[in-house]
């Protein structure tokens, strides 16, 4: 029987995957969600892939307040804190504020708990937003900088999320380990129709919008990325950073051709056309998620798994099995409009 592990924000997209890797390495999970009514649809959809027998058990918990953390965390070794909002809101703290309060309040829990190691679900909204056009990829050495250029509250909460948690360990940490995984887009199978926050990209593209924003979009395979949680959590050296990306920049037209090229009939709604910045910046004006977009229109961010390769052993697969993949879970789960 493998350690104990808590995953935090089990209902999620890249927490599920995380649980069903863990299965299969033979861990015993404890997943976190909000409301305990989420526990049977996450146990079903985890069934899916990977028998839980009694090795899946759940706690109710929230970022947003110290209730129950304790329990969470007791007698866990690891901890894969993957719990954050992502929201399209012009109110700013709606986000910023649990994924900030959030990860000091599970840290805290875990140095109490004599947790081993937390491995931080981050993003590469940490790492690459902020600075002028480079031609050679990000890195982990590298930082968003919040001070410069429009970004939205989901960036700024996963750079002051991730600044937080290293902070905490340095003054605050007492020996707890961490390790963050920063991934660029993620994209992959949705396990259920409950844990798709990452594909709406894929889904309105298969709803046949009208054309594709001048979108770009480095990709990780949501499987690829729990993978790469799993390879951090036991690595040994801790107090890292590491990218997980398989892709260059990748323009959202090209997953719209790629898309009707492999799914023929089933993608025959996916756009052909692109469409006009102004038009995407009249219809932010009015529409929090496409506002979100606006400051991306026509920017390309690379982002080098180099590292992640050459100490772990990570090999992300293609893009184009990742974004195909993503389409056909959303089919098959029957949440593409008819």
């Amino acid at each position: 029987m493998g350690d104990a592990v808590l995953v935090t924000g089990g209902s999620g997209f890249v927490a599920g995957w995380c649980i069903v890797e863990l299965l299969k390495n033979g861990h015993t999970v404890r997943a976190s969600v909000r409301d305990p009514r989420r526990a049977v649809s996450v146990r079903d959809a985890v069934s899916r892939v990977v028998d839980p027998g009694d090795r899946l058990r759940f706690v109710t918990a929230d970022l947003l307040s110290d209730e129950n953390w304790d329990e969470a965390v007791a007698g866990c070794q690891y901890v894969l804190h993957v719990a954050s909002p992502l929201t399209a809101t012009r109110d700013e703290e709606q986000v910023i504020r649990p994924a900030v309060d959030g990860v000091r309040r599970v840290l805290r829990a875990c140095r109490d708990a004599g947790v081993r190691r937390v491995v931080y679900t981050s993003s590469c909204g940490a790492v690459y937003y902020g600075h002028p056009p480079r031609n050679g990829p990000f890195d982990e050495s590298d930082w968003t900088n919040l001070g410069t250029g429009k970004m939205s509250a989901y960036v700024k909460s996963k750079a002051l999320a991730e600044r937080a948690a290293w902070n905490f360990i340095q003054d605050e940490g007492d020996g707890l380990e961490l390790t963050a995984v920063n991934p660029t887009g993620i994209f992959g199978p949705a396990l259920s129709a409950d844990a798709t926050s990452s594909l709406g990209l894929i889904k309105r593209l298969l709803d046949g919008i009208p054309a594709c924003p001048d979108l770009w979009f480095c990709v990780a395979d949501v499987r690829d990325v729990a993978d790469l949680h799993l390879r951090a959590m036991t690595a040994p050296a801790s107090g890292q950073r590491y990218i997980a990306n398989a892709s260059d920049p990748v323009s959202m037209l090209t997953i719209a051709r790629e898309l009707r090229e492999r799914l023929g009939q089933a993608a025959s709604r996916v756009p052909t056309r692109k469409m006009p910045d102004l038009v995407v910046r009249l219809i932010g004006r009015f529409n929090a998620q496409m506002n979100d977009l606006v400051p991306l229109l026509g920017q390309q961010r690379n982002a080098s798994a180099a590292k992640a390769e050459r100490e772990l052993g990570w090999q992300g697969r293609p893009w184009q099995d990742a974004v195909v993949a993503s389409a056909q879970s959303l089919i098959d789960l029957d949440l593409v409009a008819h």
